[in-house]
């Protein structure tokens, strides 16, 4: 009896439990599922490609820069070391930002002066939900926005009205991935006539980059395709001072999490003389290359 009397009363103990674990399943269902969806962790962003970055002393080989400051060659001998070596920027951490700068004075060509910046920024992001490539393509936005370069014709091509050169001159034809200027971009032509024939009327304004004559749409500040993940060239003539007016190309690339600058500089001794812009442009763009080529490699 006592064996009958105990079996039932465990039996209902038993359903009793196991219909309270039942029921709690069942009530809190679909707040489970909710929460469980809540409580999972996002996908963290890629990090970027590089985890370093280059000497950027040594980036830049002997050919190169003999190519684009022809004063070293002409150095004594005690300091042409010293002025292919470059001066290292200074940084507070090589893993993250680094660059050097090259100088000379060229005798041969009336005392003109070249010089050489390269830039190399590795980008991390902090943000949790941004990438380190996203967060370097947004530093590079800047640097185009503050180039004031134009966003890429979708036709890829522009018309002479507006290609920054004036009514009815020829605006040339742009260079394939090369995506040229709409209207109010700078001018990089030459403001007298120089290496290159060039020719126009008064000296160039630093407001224009340039003077009023007509630039071939190819030589236009414009972003550039085939180079990195991003790219742009800017160029821009100063206003002459105690020699020539002063050119600067620009050319800003950014391939992953990293953005490259390559500065290059020529201020003509002469005081008639303008440096030519397809020459620089070509250069500071070759070099560009090499660069980007050797974080392929």
């Amino acid at each position: 009896m006592r064996g009958k009397a105990w079996a039932p009363g465990v039996a209902v103990l038993l359903a009793v439990a196991l219909a309270g674990c039942t029921g709690g399943e069942d009530t809190g269902g679909p707040d489970a599922k909710r929460g469980a969806s809540d409580t999972t962790t996002a996908a963290a962003p890629r990090p970027g490609r590089f985890d370093t970055l280059p000497q950027p002393c040594k980036a830049v080989d002997r050919a190169t820069l003999d190519s684009l400051l022809p004063g070293l060659r002409a150095l004594p001998a005690d300091e042409r070391e010293d002025g292919y070596a470059g001066t290292l920027a200074p940084t507070f951490d090589n893993e993250r930002k680094v660059g050097c700068a090259w100088k000379a004075e060229a005798a041969e060509d009336g005392d003109r002066t070249d010089s050489l910046t390269l830039d190399l920024e590795r980008v991390v992001s902090y943000d949790a939900a941004k990438s380190d490539d996203d967060r370097a393509r947004e530093i590079f936005e800047k640097h185009r926005t503050a180039a004031h370069i134009p966003d890429p014709s979708p036709s890829g091509a522009a018309s002479a009205s507006g290609s920054g050169s004036p009514s009815g001159s020829p605006s040339g034809s742009a260079s394939p991935g090369d995506s040229t200027a709409p209207s109010g971009s700078p001018s990089p032509t030459s403001g007298k006539t120089g290496k290159s024939g060039q020719s126009a009327s008064s000296s160039p304004s630093p407001s224009t980059s340039g003077d009023t004559g007509a630039t071939p749409a190819e030589l236009l500040p414009r972003t550039l395709s085939g180079l990195g993940n991003d790219a742009f060239l800017n160029d821009t003539l100063g206003t002459a001072s105690a020699g020539g007016s002063p050119r600067t190309v620009t050319v800003v690339f950014r391939t992953s999490n990293v953005v490259v600058s390559v500065v290059y500089q020529q201020q003509p001794g002469g005081a008639d003389e303008v440096p030519d812009s397809k020459e620089m442009q070509d250069k500071a763009r070759k070099l560009a290359d090499r660069i980007a080529g050797s974080f392929e490699e």
